[in-house]
C-alpha cells in the first residue's frame, strides 16, 4: 500500500497569494465534517478561515449525501465567508467555487473540466470536485457562510456504487499530484473570482456557461425532494437559476440536483 504523506504547511503558504482566503489556516488529522466543524465553532471566525481535514468520518454533499474520501489522498476543506456577504448572492459564490476549481485543474494538470448545476466539476463525464454551501443568519441577514469542497486528487480506487462514477486527477493527468500546490491555487483563484463577482458577476457565469457542456441537453431534474422534471438544460439566469424548459413552459429551478440525461 503506497504511503500518504500529511499535508506540508509549508509548501502550501509558498504558493499561497491571497489577501485573506487561508490566511488562517486549521489543519485537522481527523473530524467529522468541516464544513460542521466551522459553523459550530467560535474560535475560527475570521473572514477567509479555511479548514482541511485528511479524513472526515461524515462528509456530506448535497442532499444528504454521503462524501467519501481516502485518508491523506485528497482535499476535503471548508471556507468561511462572513464579511460583505450583502455584496453576493450567495448562489454566485457556490458556481464561482466550482468554476475556481475547474481553473485549477486547467492551470495546473491542462484537464478539460465541466461544470454541473449547480456544485459539482466532472472531467470526462465522472466526478472530480464536489461543492456544499451552508449558512447561518440572524433574522433575514445570512451572517457566516461555509463553502465545503471535497476534490479527488491522488485517489485512485472508490470502492462502492454512484449515480455519477467518481475519478481522480490522479487517474485523468496520469501522476502523482501536490495536493499543497493544488490548494494554494485553488484559493488564488478563488479569491480573484469573489473578487470579480463584486464588480462583474457577467464574467462568473459566462466563465461557468462555457464550461457547462450540458446546457441544451435533456435531462431529468429531480426538485421539491421526490418530484422529477423532464426538459431542456436552456441556461441559467442572472442569479445562477436552471432554467429548464418544459414543453412550452420555462421552469426556473432554484434548487435540484441533475439526476440523469
Amino acid at each position: 500500500m503506497e504511503h500518504q504523506s500529511l499535508f506540508n504547511l509549508e509548501a502550501f503558504n509558498i504558493k499561497l497569494d491571497t489577501e485573506f482566503l487561508g490566511r488562517n489556516f486549521v489543519y485537522c488529522e481527523e473530524l467529522d465534517s468541516t464544513n460542521d466543524y466551522l459553523l459550530g465553532n467560535e474560535d475560527f471566525r475570521e473572514n477567509g478561515t479555511v479548514v482541511l481535514a485528511e479524513f472526515q468520518t461524515k462528509g456530506k454533499g448535497r442532499h444528504n449525501h454521503d462524501w467519501r474520501s481516502a485518508k491523506g489522498q485528497n482535499l476535503t476543506f471548508s471556507v468561511l465567508l462572513n464579511e460583505n456577504l450583502e455584496h453576493f448572492k450567495i448562489n454566485y459564490l457556490n458556481l464561482s467555487a466550482a468554476l475556481s476549481v475547474g481553473m485549477a485543474l486547467e492551470n495546473l494538470y491542462q484537464l478539460k473540466p465541466e461544470m454541473k448545476w449547480p456544485n459539482d466539476v466532472l472531467v470526462e463525464g465522472k466526478k472530480i470536485a464536489g461543492i456544499l454551501c451552508e449558512s447561518l443568519s440572524a433574522g433575514n441577514q445570512i451572517t457566516d457562510l461555509v463553502i465545503g469542497i471535497g476534490i479527488n486528487v491522488n485517489q485512485t480506487n472508490f470502492p462502492g456504487k454512484y449515480k455519477i462514477p467518481p475519478t481522480s486527477i490522479r487517474i485523468e493527468a496520469k501522476r502523482k499530484v501536490s495536493r499543497e500546490r493544488l490548494l494554494s491555487e485553488f484559493l488564488n483563484i478563488f479569491e480573484e473570482n469573489i473578487m470579480q463577482l463584486i464588480d462583474s458577476p457577467k464574467n462568473i457565469l459566462n466563465n461557468w456557461r462555457e464550461r457547462c457542456k450540458m446546457l441544451g441537453d435533456k435531462i431529468w431534474v429531480k426538485v421539491h425532494g421526490s418530484e422529477e422534471l423532464f426538459g431542456t438544460f436552456e441556461d441559467i439566469n442572472e442569479d445562477g437559476f436552471m432554467l429548464l424548459r418544459v414543453g412550452n413552459e420555462i421552469k426556473k429551478i432554484f434548487s435540484g440536483e441533475i439526476i440523469k440525461k
